[in-house]
Formats: C-alpha cells, sequence, structure tokens
C-alpha cells in the first residue's frame, strides 16, 4: 500500500494513463511497472502504434533544466547514431507535466543483458563508452552535479551521521571505517593528480545496457553527471585483479579508437567503488519515507546490513592501498 502522503500516492494507474494521452499519444490500456525505484517507470500499450516507456520524476530530485540537460545530452548522442535511448520529441518538448508530475515518454528498446565476460564484448561497449564520452568532452553540464569525493562521500557520510541508521553498537565502528575509508579515497584522487571531469552516463552497470544483435543500447541517463571517464569503465569490471585487467585491456582496446584515455585515472577505480558503496547506503536511508524502499530492501537499516557495509569497506581500504590497474 502507497502512504497517503508520499508524491508518488497520487501516480495511480489512471493518472499514469491520462499523462500519456496528454501528450497525443492514445494509451490504450496496457500498463506495466518496470523495475524502477528512483522513479516510476511504466511500459504502456499505445492505440495503433508500438508500445513506449513512460519514466514519471522523483518530485523535487532534479531542476528541470537538470532534467533537460540530460535528455539535451541523449538526443545529441542518438542523432550521432550512437545506441542510446533518448526521450520523443513530442508536441516540440521531451519533458512533459500532468497532475503535477515531470514525465517524459521513451521508445521500447528490447534487448538482453549483456556478457561481460566476453572480451569482444567488452571491446564493442569499449568502443561505444569512447564514442559517447567523446561528446560529452566537447561541452559540461550546468546544471547537474560533480561525481567527486564531496558529493558522494562526504555529504553521504553526514546525511547518515544525522540519522539513526545504524545500530548503537555498531556505531563507533561505521564512523571508525568510513572516516578511514575517505581518507583512503582522497589519497587515490591525490596518487591520480588532477583528472578532467566529462558529461558522463555515471550508472552504467549492466542493467543499464541492453544487448541486441547489433550489439549495446544504453539507457537510464537519470544519474547522468560530470566526473572521470573511468566511472563508466570500472562497473564492467569484475572478479580478481588478473581478471580486471585483461577486462580493462579490452575494453580500452575499443574506447581509444575514439577517445584518449588517461591511465592515471585508473588509480580511482577503487575509490570510485568506495564511494559508491557510501552513496548507496545513504540513497536508501534517503528514500525510506517512500514505501517502495522498506517493501523492496528489507535488509536495510538490520543489523546484519551495517555489519556486512563495515565488512565490505575495510576490504576496499585494503584493496586502495594497492597499486592500480595498468593501461
Amino acid at each position: 500500500m502507497m502512504d497517503s502522503t508520499h508524491p508518488y500516492s497520487a501516480l495511480t494507474p489512471d493518472c499514469a494513463l491520462d499523462a500519456l494521452d496528454s501528450t497525443g499519444l492514445r494509451a490504450d490500456g496496457r500498463l506495466l511497472a518496470l523495475n524502477s525505484y528512483e522513479n516510476r517507470v511504466y511500459q504502456m500499450g499505445v492505440e495503433d502504434a508500438q508500445p513506449v516507456v513512460v519514466k514519471f520524476y522523483r518530485p523535487e530530485r532534479w531542476s528541470d533544466e537538470a532534467i533537460l540537460e540530460e535528455h539535451v545530452y541523449t538526443q545529441d548522442l542518438a542523432e550521432r547514431e550512437i545506441p542510446v535511448v533518448a526521450p520523443l520529441t513530442l508536441n516540440g518538448v521531451t519533458l512533459h507535466r500532468h497532475a503535477g508530475f515531470r514525465f517524459a515518454v521513451y521508445p521500447k528498446q528490447g534487448g538482453r543483458m549483456p556478457e561481460f565476460d566476453r572480451a569482444d564484448a567488452l571491446e564493442r561497449m569499449g568502443r561505444f563508452l569512447g564514442r559517447i564520452h567523446a561528446v560529452g568532452s566537447t561541452a559540461p553540464f550546468a546544471h547537474r552535479p560533480v561525481l567527486d569525493l564531496e558529493t558522494f562521500g562526504y555529504a553521504s557520510r553526514d546525511f547518515l551521521r544525522q540519522g539513526r541508521w545504524l545500530p548503537a553498537d555498531l556505531i563507533a565502528a561505521w564512523d571508525s571505517v568510513v572516516e578511514h575509508a575517505l581518507a583512503s579515497v582522497a589519497h587515490c584522487y591525490a596518487r591520480a593528480g588532477a583528472v578532467h571531469a566529462i558529461r558522463l552516463h555515471g550508472d552504467c552497470h549492466a542493467g543499464n545496457v541492453l544487448w541486441t544483435e547489433a550489439g549495446p543500447h544504453f539507457v537510464d541517463f537519470d544519474d547522468s553527471r560530470m566526473g572521470p571517464a573511468v566511472q563508466d569503465l570500472w562497473m564492467l569490471l569484475s572478479g580478481e585483479r588478473d581478471e580486471q585487467q585483461a577486462q580493462i585491456d579490452e575494453i580500452l582496446k575499443g574506447y581509444e579508437d575514439f577517445m584518449e584515455f588517461d591511465p592515471r585515472e585508473l588509480n580511482l577505480v577503487e575509490a570510485l567503488r568506495t564511494l559508491r558503496l557510501i552513496h548507496y547506503a545513504a540513497w536508501l536511508a534517503r528514500r525510506w519515507d517512500d514505501p517502495a524502499f522498506p517493501a523492496a530492501f528489507p535488509w536495510f537499516n538490520t543489523q546484519l546490513y551495517w555489519q556486512a557495509r563495515i565488512l565490505e569497506l575495510r576490504e576496499q581500504i585494503a584493496l586502495m592501498d594497492e597499486p592500480p590497474l595498468v593501461a
């Protein structure tokens, strides 16, 4: 049941279908909720046309200007025949409003999960990411944040400290390991030097890539922001160090066909992974008033959850002390 005080409580199926109707597309009544928590996303049937995907933006998360920057970036990529799923322009606009909600309409894109254990798939991913970054490096975002130690690290730490999220007997251990982890992140950034920030996908994990016979299609640029290029590469890596080294070699083989890669950024791989872990915990806490979150993440805010996060950060501290991968 949706809490009647939460903004999404007003987004009923009828409201969502009426929103699509307001764009001039006629919903045929078919509606399927897709796996999304930050926003609400539905596949909807359209009369005499292919189904579409409609994304209702979380109220008060992004400004209109920040959303439109995402739309302009993805449309620019699509116009260059880079396989991203960009919003449709309907009635001359990409950002629509209905019943207090802002939303965008996207073409439905099929595909399967990518197989990142294949060298050829990694090289193709690298090639397309190189093309995305070549465009992303041509101009900065003006209204979207930078992914850095401050926004993902310190801000997340401070939010968790201010709330009652941790069991009392784990607060001291958590505070200690987070401080140590963030100091190690700072050291990794110092070791990397002044790396260049560009427009990124920002959340380039396997769930945001749909694979077809034509190759990858990149979806969900909702977390797009400024940051180092390696942010869009490290989430493709997995396994032991020798496996990750082989994977980054394949990725960069394709990437550098279109975009020069600064090898100093490899100092940030484990640092960015650490920032993501801390930021993810804070993200769950920030969204806990949304009834969808306790239902989907019942293990959050439990003793076992925080014990696992403490252990995870200790492992990350050790990894950040090791030499980086090489390009």
